[in-house]
């Protein structure tokens, strides 16, 4: 009797869990089987047979092709990836006897990854140390990030919810009839009556405010994030629910953020969204076009495609000023690089401020060898008018490499041969020693001591 095919894919299997909001006694009374063998798979302790995979698919309707495909082949380059790190340059490791320990030994494997990331994450924390990062007490912000991060930045609940709204909103002709029919009026008032505020809610006149500068775009965000906070008050809060914050700062940034995906998910909603972006090869003006949105919007939205059975490319966003400080970061897709990285001045997010508006792209490389492949403009906060304010940012969204010939800006290229540009996470994690935009030696090199000769990099450093 032939052996039953069976594949470890215990990540695969949690997540698809969670997007359908099952506890592991759930899933394991849907599927016939014992809590404990869910919590075995998830934990790939236990393989997922054909006849499992089979029964998922009939029960939770779920693609069955690209959750088996996707789940052996993430494992593995999670290993393979761990096994560039400069870390194991002296092992002679070759990529058979890498995927064969991550397919004979898989727990092993899940454990490995589990201590290079608390690794990464201690070298990270020591890197913004050195930076002179504020470690006096909790940081609101960083609250927020590791909040979405945890969750790459996808939200199931919030995005069902919005898509039926979105539905109700095009059947009634639009955000601002929608509200006009909650009995609601909708003006407009000039910056200076506005008093700083974009947007203002006037509950006893019943009106929504906006400043008369907004263009379409963001007046259109506004006009969604009101129909948010008005409608989506408890799926955001069951979001939240469960996590515990250390500042009260914290929870509300997390909860505006909350909020703000909820708009860009009723402006965008997920299934139209995510089909335009494929159709259109994730051009971003195109889809800017359709939808009616921001540069910056697209942007952010598309880090969010991550629904099981309908994924879009994994992107990461980052934004910056001309300071070189980040003031938002998105990850959909797990990159230790989207959670620290960006302060490399040899990638083009830096260069963007001496080309406004247009769209840059550019194929970069890590020291592990991991390769991404990014796409950036500056975008312009304030402004609409003569004499006002306005902040100029740039905004990077990036994939890695493998997922770049599905996009419009890699037409007509030669992937293979292209040849990269060698970027660092930060300085103090980078150990390129012939680097001539060095600001920082990085951790644990030694400095070259010598009074006869100068190094043409900015420091020169012992060989390991």
């Amino acid at each position: 009797m032939a052996k039953e095919r069976s594949i470890f894919m215990g990540p695969r299997i949690r997540r698809l869990r969670r997007d359908l909001g099952l506890t592991q006694v759930g899933m394991a009374e849907d599927l016939d089987v014992s809590p404990s063998y869910i919590a075995l798979i998830e934990s790939n302790q236990r393989p997922v047979t054909a006849s499992m995979l089979l029964k998922l698919a009939e029960i939770y309707h779920t693609d069955i092709a690209s959750l088996a495909r996707g789940a052996g082949d993430d494992f593995n380059a999670q290993i393979t990836a761990i096994f560039k790190s400069p870390l194991f340059a002296d092992l002679d490791l070759s990529p058979l006897e890498i995927q064969d320990f991550g397919s004979t030994f898989p727990a092993t494997a899940e454990a490995v990854i589990r201590l290079y990331t608390a690794y990464q994450e201690g070298q990270m924390a020591l890197a913004d140390q050195s930076g002179g990062e504020s470690t006096s007490g909790p940081d609101p912000i960083s609250e927020a990030r590791r909040f979405l991060a945890a969750r790459k930045n996808y939200f199931l609940e919030i995005d069902q919810k919005a898509e039926d709204l979105a539905q109700e909103i095009k059947r009634v002709g639009g955000l601002e009839q929608y509200l006009n029919d909650q009995r609601l009026r909708i003006r407009r008032l000039p910056s200076d009556v506005m008093m700083g505020f974009t947007r203002r809610f006037d509950i006893h006149r019943r009106e929504v405010v906006l400043d008369e500068a907004l263009d379409n775009a963001s007046a259109n965000f506004q006009l969604a994030l009101q129909i948010a906070y008005m409608e989506m008050k408890d799926v955001i809060a069951d979001s939240l629910a469960g996590t515990q914050f250390d500042t009260e700062s914290g929870e509300k940034l997390t909860r505006r953020a909350l909020a703000s995906y909820a708009a860009g998910a009723i402006m965008m909603p997920y299934q139209a969204f995510a089909k335009a972006a494929k159709n259109r090869h994730y051009d971003i003006e195109a889809l800017r076009r359709q939808f009616g949105a921001s540069f910056e919007q697209v942007a952010h939205r598309l880090t969010t495609l991550q629904k099981t059975g309908q994924e879009g490319v994994p992107f990461f966003f980052i934004r910056v000023d001309a300071a070189g400080n980040v003031s938002k970061r998105l990850d959909g897709a797990g990159f230790p690089f989207a959670r620290h990285g960006g302060s490399c001045p040899l990638w083009s997010v830096h260069s963007a401020f001496q080309r406004p508006r247009e769209v840059i792209t550019q194929w970069v490389e890590l020291p592990d060898g991991e390769r991404f492949f990014s796409i950036v403009r500056t975008v312009t906060a304030g402004g609409g008018g003569y004499g006002r304010p306005q902040v100029e940012r740039a905004i990077a969204l990036c994939c890695a490499s493998q997922h770049a010939h599905k996009l419009v800006y890699t037409k007509d290229t030669d992937i293979p041969a292209v040849q990269p540009t060698p970027i660092g996470v930060t300085c103090r994690l980078c150990h390129r020693a012939d680097c001539l935009a060095r600001a920082e030696p990085p951790i644990g090199r030694s400095l070259l001591s010598d009074d006869y000769r100068r190094p043409s990099t900015p420091f020169g450093l012992v060989d390991p």
